[in-house]
């Protein structure tokens, strides 16, 4: 099954995220990204919501970045 949507696969299945996982939207660089916190402490991005083509090519908003 494909699912077309701008909803990350957390939002469209919660039961499939855990507790520890919690995901927040963050202001990074100027855009919205939707992170999770690792247990080092530092934040991964999940997913980025941007109305610019050109972010989605910058490798600074890539799902799976660690950023402090």
């Amino acid at each position: 099954m494909i699912l077309y949507t701008p909803l990350s696969h957390q939002e469209i299945f919660p039961e499939a995220q855990g507790a520890e996982n919690e995901i927040q939207a963050v202001e990074w660089q100027g855009r919205t990204v939707f992170v999770s916190k690792n247990n080092d402490g530092h934040y991964q991005i999940n997913q980025l919501i941007s109305s610019d083509p050109n972010d989605y090519l910058n490798p600074d908003f890539l799902p799976g970045r660690i950023i402090r």
